[in-house]
């Protein structure tokens, strides 16, 4: 059974709904059986390497917010990370253009370690305050999770993978996934946003269980009604 997430490195929403998934997949009783496949989504394609100003300034004026409810709502966020034991610190958070993570993050793919490189990057942007846009940031954060350095710098240097940046983004436009996490099991079930534990592990529970049920006839064909054989009885 496959999954697939859209999401983005800079999306504190992505991240908690990242540890609810997971927590579901860990109780899920055939969770070997599952691949999980991050795809790209950019929340801001326009974003320079790395956007001035702090957190709740830019989530103001974003949305139209006074700065007392900017902080009030980054306060619940951080309260509602903690309970998934993640560590948000939004004062150090230095936002910035994410193409170049997610090219990284389809080197990843290739090399079979996605999943560490997308944890790496969120944690360091969410906890670590560091430059999400910043090539040689990059570079040592994907070397940390499991890539070649050398690699991950031939990539940024050039213009690999970003037709597959590209490709998912399109794709989610033809899914009409407009908000990010974006949840999508074996193409049949969709989840959109952080939802609960429990949601997810029903989610996988009756994808598992439609992907392997025996196709049920509910109506056959009366006699003579049916070609066979290469001939039809008429």
């Amino acid at each position: 059974m496959q999954i697939e997430i859209w999401s983005d490195v800079v999306c504190p929403w992505c991240y908690i709904g990242k540890r609810r998934f997971e927590e579901a997949l860990a109780s899920f009783a055939h969770g070997d059986e599952v691949s999980v496949v991050w795809r790209s989504f950019e929340l801001d394609p326009r974003a320079p390497r790395e956007r001035q100003g702090d957190y709740a300034s830019r989530l103001a004026k974003k949305y139209g917010m006074s700065g007392d409810r900017a902080m009030a709502t980054l306060h619940h966020m951080t309260d509602v990370a903690a309970e998934e034991g993640l560590e948000f610190d939004f004062a150090r958070t230095r936002a910035g253009n994410t193409f170049d993570a997610h090219r990284v993050l389809h080197l990843a793919a290739e090399r079979g370690v996605q999943g560490a490189v997308k944890e790496r990057l969120l944690r360091a942007y969410f906890t670590e305050g560091e430059p999400i846009g910043d090539p040689d940031t990059l570079v040592r954060l994907a070397g940390e999770a499991g890539l070649d350095e050398g690699e991950v710098k031939d990539v940024l240097s050039g213009d690999a993978f970003g037709a597959h940046v590209r490709a998912d983004e399109a794709a989610a436009e033809e899914l009409d996934v407009t908000g990010v996490p974006f949840f999508l099991v074996d193409r049949r079930f969709a989840v959109a946003g952080a939802q609960s534990t429990d949601v997810f592990v029903r989610v996988l529970e009756r994808a598992w269980e439609k992907s392997h049920t025996a196709i049920e006839v509910v109506a056959g064909p009366a006699d003579g009604e049916v070609c066979d054989d290469g001939s039809c009885p008429v």
